[in-house]
């Protein structure tokens, strides 16, 4: 798949746009080039990512709220192109689909090629680098992959009884050391930002494991949302999923003591990420004392979605909003508009190409877009579509989800199934999914577009999945 957005440098329109002393403050002092100026580290860059959080939670974490929304760029229409954490995290490493990747479900680790990731494309650009949380599911150490100085990575994921691979050794936390995971990665973010040399650019992946199930809180935040109300969208334990696919059809309607579950694991979800939140503030403090803040690009974002009983569903992979989108919030303050909204459609595989434009570095073979071009004004030419894939690997053959590929539009989705089911979804009209257009007579147009479309985009198809041959639409 060839690289979108590819065009007109953005560093030139940004010039343009915002003056040579926001880039260049010793030209506007002296009115020369001078030698200084060209010494001048690239940005630093932080990004925030955290496990299994819904895009609409935001609200419940006052820091990113005030410290990232209100200070720079929120994409509400942010998504992940393969909605489950291996794959999204791989894809966020290299900025490349999971059929570029190989890596379509949660034993990924032992086939990811993790020699070409934007660690050692900004490493080898002066970046120090450093990954503190989690990796990739099946991770055990002593391992430390190619490209980071600093290496904090989850052996065992947990909240409260965890141990972690410090630069190539385990460091065991077990419950009666009190130690809370979120909480020990803060420290350790921290100290890396204070740790790193003023001179020297920074890279810093913070992943903690929260909301990740089984979404245990500090005990700080154990009384947290204790009047959260009950979650009932219409699409909450559908009643008629008989135009859905078997693999919804199969599921029971939720009984009354799965709703008191999920309704529990709901509420330590938000508890959990604030912690995350308070580790936030924690970060940019640090930034901000070591003189980063003002030139550090800090974005905070999730690797997947999670469904609270939509259609009867629990969990990520499926092809609903509820799985695939995600909150995506940008604050870099040479450049994004503070307290805005963008609309346009960002996607993980965009971290990547962005970090490394920034850093002034290649992206070698990324097939997502640097989002730098959309926080310069004016009209850019963007993407009006996506691919989302699950694919099914002979490791996996119990996966519930059978594998598929759907085109998301800013308006539709559209997905195929290798059981030869498919779903439509006006998503204006029906935001909620409620209804599956696909064999719908008056929707027939629609259906064959989007099929042409995603014959394109689906290549090559994931593993268990064939396409029919549709041809290019009408």
């Amino acid at each position: 798949m060839l690289r979108e957005g590819a065009g007109n440098h953005p560093v030139i329109r940004r010039l343009l746009a915002f003056g040579l002393a926001v880039f260049f403050p010793v030209l506007a002092l002296v009115g020369a080039p001078s030698s200084s100026a060209e010494e001048t580290p690239p940005p630093s860059i932080v990004l925030i990512l955290t496990d299994d959080q819904r895009w609409d939670t935001l609200w419940a974490m006052p820091t990113v709220q005030s410290e990232l929304q209100t200070r720079g760029v929120t994409f509400s229409n942010a998504f992940v192109v393969n909605s489950l954490c291996c794959p999204s995290r791989t894809s966020i490493l290299t900025g490349k689909y999971s059929h570029s990747t190989g890596v379509y479900n949660n034993t990924g680790f032992t086939t990811f090629d993790d020699g070409s990731t934007v660690a050692t494309w900004l490493h080898d650009g002066g970046y120090r680098t450093g990954l503190i949380g989690k990796y990739l599911n099946q991770y055990q150490g002593p391992y430390v992959p190619p490209g980071w100085d600093r290496w904090v990575a989850f052996r065992r994921h947990n909240y409260r009884r965890f141990s972690l691979v410090v630069d190539g050794a385990e460091v065991k936390y077990p419950r009666s050391r009190g130690a809370y995971s979120t909480d020990v990665l803060a420290d350790e973010a921290d100290a890396f930002i204070r740790g790193t040399d003023p001179s020297q650019s920074l890279f810093l992946m913070f992943t903690p494991y929260a909301p990740h199930e089984p979404a245990i809180p500090a005990e700080r935040h154990e009384d947290a949302f204790a009047g959260l109300g009950l979650w009932r969208p219409e699409s909450f334990n559908e009643r008629n999923v008989s135009d859905k696919p078997a693999h919804v059809q199969a599921l029971p309607p939720l009984d009354k003591e799965r709703k008191v579950e999920l309704r529990r694991f709901r509420r330590n979800q938000y508890r959990t990420l604030l912690a995350v939140d308070e580790a936030v503030a924690r970060i940019l403090t640090a930034l901000e004392e070591t003189g980063r803040l003002s030139t550090t690009l800090v974005v905070f974002a999730a690797d997947n979605g999670y469904t609270w009983g939509e259609h009867r569903w629990e969990g990520k992979v499926v092809p609903y909003e509820e799985s695939v989108r995600v909150p995506f919030v940008l604050r870099y303050d040479p450049l994004a508009p503070a307290d805005t909204t963008d609309g346009r459609i960002a996607l993980n595989v965009d971290l990547a190409p962005t970090f490394a434009e920034l850093a002034g570095v290649a992206a070698p073979d990324a097939e997502g877009s640097s989002l730098l071009p959309l926080l310069s004004p004016g009209p850019v030419a963007w993407r009006s579509d996506f691919l989302i894939e699950h694919g099914q690997l002979s490791s996996d053959p119990g996966s519930l989800i059978p594998p598929f590929c759907a085109v998301r539009t800013a308006t539709m989705i559209y997905a195929y199934y290798s059981t030869g089911e498919d779903e439509l979804y006006d998503l204006v009209a029906d935001p909620f999914q409620l209804v599956n257009e696909a064999a719908r007579s008056q929707w027939a147009d629609e259906v064959a577009t989007l099929r042409g479309r995603l014959a394109e985009l689906c290549s090559p198809s994931p593993p268990g999945l064939t396409l029919p041959d549709w041809g290019a639409g009408p």
